[in-house]
């Protein structure tokens, strides 16, 4: 078991391709956030040497914006870290881009599509309850 936990929660009216590029932005950047939770290389039995990953699962939730905004609010009290993706950032070609419209975004009324999360178990789990799985 884990002393920390990974949630990443999505927008459940999104089409099935832009669920997918968020979910991926977003485990990417916790990755980023956490490096301390990159395990070690895969090798296979003919000595390949792949790619490192995570070493802890992620949960990934469906939910609406309201709820993701909430979910914001209450990550930001817990200091959990949080890795945001707003629906402006679908428009955009770049990284550079990507962070200029996210700037955009007024606070209170954030359209955000996507959030990961990442934090001690408990304030994880206090962060997302009442949210389902994804499907």
């Amino acid at each position: 078991m884990f002393d920390t936990k990974v949630a990443l929660i999505v927008r459940d009216d999104l089409a099935t391709w832009q669920k997918l590029n968020v979910v991926a932005f977003l485990a990417t950047g916790i990755a980023a956030a956490a490096p301390e939770a990159i395990g070690e290389p895969y090798i296979d039995a003919a000595d390949v040497h792949y790619g490192r990953m995570l070493i802890q699962p992620m949960m990934i939730y469906g939910s609406g914006g309201d709820a993701l905004r909430k979910v914001r609010q209450k990550a930001l009290d817990r200091e959990i870290t949080i890795v945001p993706y707003v629906d402006a950032m679908f428009s955009t070609g770049n990284d550079e881009e990507n962070r200029r419209v996210f700037r955009e975004e007024r606070v209170e009324s954030m359209n955000l599509v996507g959030l990961a999360i990442r934090g001690p178990r408990n304030a994880v789990d206090k962060v997302v309850k009442g949210l389902l799985l994804h499907p």
